[in-house]
């Protein structure tokens, strides 16, 4: 599964977009992520009728403003401070790799 697609995925199925909105999210046509998302769910229904496993693959990801956590989201002054409780690592992913 694509990067794409597990976006799509998080936007319309667990967070309850609508396409309209979630292409914006996205910055891709309606008509695009439409496309992405029917891969997306025949990919996932394979996955669970064939007993597959799914691995997300595309690179590397970089997100704006979201960290590990809840405690790590978003930048304001005083947050992230202290351990993660998700991962038990400071601050973002990336500054939290294991000493």
């Amino acid at each position: 599964m694509t990067l794409d697609e597990f976006e799509a995925i998080r936007l319309a199925d667990l967070e309850g977009h609508y396409q309209e909105q979630a292409a914006e999210t996205m910055r891709v046509s309606r008509p695009t992520f439409s496309r992405i998302i029917e891969s997306a769910h025949r990919k996932i229904a394979d996955a669970l009728v064939h007993g597959k496993a799914l691995r997300m693959e595309g690179g590397p990801v970089h997100l704006d403003a979201r960290r590990c956590c809840r405690l790590h989201d978003g930048d304001e002054p005083g947050r992230g401070d202290g351990p993660c409780p998700r991962r038990g690592r400071f601050g973002s992913p990336a500054a939290g790799k294991p000493r």
